[in-house]
């Protein structure tokens, strides 16, 4: 499924790699993220069990081309191979938007290919996703072993659609990137054609006559553009009594994901007090848990300020301090219990460690640290005090 975050003009696709246990899935993931650069890659994430190398998924974010003036991430998972872990095979396979099925090259695995194919066909029409209308490639992986497969033997068994396929070796990466290449394209063309992405942002942004830029619809990035327009001291943004709450992002989708749901943003249980003769609230201390709204507050009035490097460091002390309410553990842990963009809070970090920041990047800041706020709604945190 695929996401479109309208602030950060980014759009994430997510690639899930299929197929039999042990035929070489995570292998190619760790070759991937071995390759990419540091800079524009997320925490990997694996769980090694006694059957298979990967128990729930491998994440790995990886940034690509753009689509319009968008940004595309890839988020790549892995599946269980083995039967018995056909729940958690459905759960991360829920909206994906590509697969790469990674078929093992030896004689004795064609049926474990062929029962791992047929499972990933039954899987998607549970989602009303039928399996030669959705971007797939194939891997021919252990190409290296002597007694492997003629490649016309896997074609003729396992792709009589023709889609694209890649011989390859995981252990050494050999064909692992042009496969992924491969997929990468297809989904892409499968976005343009249901046309997910945002239209271009216009090169001149409309102005108001009192000179702020306008703010269309009612999203975050809306919020955000409000924010941006009350920051200089000349315009004198109207009190409000209740500050309104911003709209969920638009997310086209086939279905809701188990593992990247929608980013629904939803009013604080308990709402912060008013702060009389005080400026109004913004939409991130709006949103903000009592326990962070000091915080939020501090982050949007060094915003307001024009001390953009104070504001992404406020927002990420108070990310970091949302996400502890997940329990213990370390930081990339904490935000997939949340369910909380990897990605976006790594960029959180990396801007942080800036010695200078500009205005969208502290509205990125912002951003994240709403993101944070609605998990946070959503998953009932921080637990209300009982006497």
């Amino acid at each position: 499924m695929s996401s479109v975050n309208l602030v950060a003009r980014e759009v994430a696709v997510k690639i899930v790699f299929y197929g039999p246990g042990l035929s070489g899935k995570t292998t190619s993931l760790r070759k991937i993220y071995e390759t990419v650069r540091p800079a524009h890659r997320g925490e990997m994430m694996s769980i090694a069990t006694e059957g298979d190398r990967t128990l729930f998924f491998d994440f790995l974010p990886v940034k690509v081309e753009r689509v319009n003036d968008c940004t595309v991430r890839l988020a790549l998972y892995t599946v269980p191979g083995q039967v018995f872990y056909n729940a958690t095979r459905k759960l991360v396979l829920q909206g994906a938007d590509g697969v790469v099925f990674v078929a093992d090259s030896q004689p004795e695995m064609m049926d474990a290919n062929r029962e791992s194919l047929a499972n990933l066909e039954e899987n998607l029409l549970e989602q009303g996703v039928r399996l030669e209308r959705f971007p797939l490639v194939f891997q021919w992986n252990k190409r290296d072993i002597p007694k492997a497969l003629p490649v016309a033997d896997l074609r003729a068994a396992l792709n009589p659609r023709n889609v694209p396929d890649f011989e390859t070796e995981a252990l050494s990466g050999r064909g692992v990137l042009d496969a992924l290449k491969a997929i990468t394209r297809l989904v892409i063309q499968d976005l343009r054609i249901k046309r997910i992405v945002p239209p271009p942002r216009p090169s001149t942004p409309a102005i108001s006559s009192i000179g702020a830029p306008k703010a269309s619809g009612g999203g975050l990035e809306a919020q955000l553009s409000q924010h941006l327009a009350s920051r200089s001291p000349a315009v004198t943004a109207p009190a409000a009594a209740t500050a309104p709450a911003p709209a969920a992002v638009a997310r086209p989708s086939r279905s809701m994901p188990a593992i990247v749901p929608q980013v629904q943003v939803v009013a604080p249980a308990v709402a912060p007090p008013a702060l009389t003769g005080q400026r109004p609230l913004g939409p991130a201390s709006a949103l903000a848990p009592s326990d962070l709204f000091d915080h939020a507050r501090a982050a949007e009035g060094s915003f307001s300020s024009g001390d953009y490097a104070a504001c992404i460091q406020a927002c990420l002390d108070a990310a970091r301090r949302g996400l502890a309410f997940a329990g213990e553990g370390p930081l990339g842990a904490q935000a997939h219990l949340l369910q909380v963009n990897g990605g976006d809070l790594l960029k959180l970090q990396t801007l942080a460690a800036r010695s200078s920041n500009r205005v969208d990047d502290a509205a990125f800041a912002l951003y994240v640290l709403m993101q944070i706020f609605s998990r946070l709604h959503a998953a009932g945190l921080p637990a209300p005090a009982t006497e």
